[in-house]
C-alpha cells in the first residue's frame, strides 16, 4: 500500500504572512490540527504550522495572536512524502523524526498524511509488513531451490535466484535492526558442500566462485 492510497487530498494552506489568529480560524472551520504554509514561488519550499506551535509559542508566552505572524512560528522547510513511498516507510519516517503529519508533494502538492491516516486507512493490522516479507522470503527460497535442481547449481538463474532472496533478507534484516549472519544462500551451500556454485558479484562485474563455509 502507498501513501497516495491513503492520503487526504483536502490541504488546507495558509500564507507565511497571515497572522496566527487566521490560522486558528481556519483550524477550527475545517477541524484541522495543522495547516501547510504555502510557497511565496516555485523556488520556496512549504512549510507547516501545528496548533501545538500555536500553544508553545503563541498561548504560552501571552502573545496577542492577531499580532503575531504565521512565518514567525512555522517550520520550514517541513519534511515532505513522495506518494510513492510505502506506508511503512512513512511510519518509519513518523517514528524517526518524532512529526505526525506531512504534505505528500510530487512536482507539487497532492495532499497530505497523518498518523491518523497510517492507523486508520492502511492495511498493516490485516497484513503486517513482518509476516509477509517471511512468506516472501520463504517462497522465493523456494523457487531458487527449484531452479538449481532443474538448470544446475553453476547457471546463471540459479545464482540471480538466490541474489533475490539475499535482498529480501538483508532489507528484513535492516527493517529489524538485526545483524544478518547467514543468509539462506549460505545454508543452502553447506547443505551441498561438494557442488561448484558460483556467484556473480556485481561490484567487480566477473563470475566468481563462492566461498563455501568452512
Amino acid at each position: 500500500m502507498k501513501v497516495a492510497d491513503i492520503m487526504s487530498k483536502k490541504v488546507i494552506t495558509i500564507r507565511s504572512f497571515a497572522t496566527v489568529a487566521n490560522a486558528v480560524k481556519l483550524m477550527r472551520d475545517h477541524n484541522l490540527n495543522s495547516l501547510i504554509v504555502d510557497r511565496l514561488d516555485e523556488s520556496d519550499s512549504y512549510g507547516i504550522v501545528t496548533k501545538t506551535d500555536i500553544i508553545y509559542k503563541v498561548a504560552a508566552r501571552g502573545l496577542d495572536p492577531k499580532q503575531v505572524r504565521v512565518c514567525e512560528i512555522m517550520t520550514k522547510p517541513c519534511i515532505v512524502v513522495n506518494p510513492d513511498l510505502s506506508t511503512q516507510s512513512v511510519a518509519q519516517l513518523f517514528a524517526n523524526t518524532g512529526i505526525r503529519r506531512a504534505p505528500i508533494i510530487k512536482d507539487k502538492l497532492l495532499g497530505i498524511i497523518s498518523t491518523t491516516d497510517l492507523l486508520l486507512k492502511s492495511n498493516f493490522v490485516e497484513q503486517p509488513h513482518a509476516v509477509l516479507i517471511k512468506q516472501t522470503i520463504a517462497q522465493k527460497i523456494a523457487e531458487a531451490r527449484e531452479i538449481c535442481a532443474e538448470q544446475g547449481f553453476a547457471s546463471d538463474n540459479c545464482a540471480f535466484a538466490w541474489d533475490a532472496v539475499e535482498e529480501l533478507q538483508a532489507q528484513e534484516a535492516h527493517e529489524q535492526t538485526d545483524q544478518l549472519r547467514a543468509t539462506a544462500f549460505d545454508e543452502y551451500c553447506q547443505e551441498h558442500p561438494d557442488e561448484d556454485i558460483w556467484r556473480y558479484d556485481p561490484w567487480f562485474c566477473h563470475w566468481e566462485e563462492a566461498e563455501l563455509p568452512v
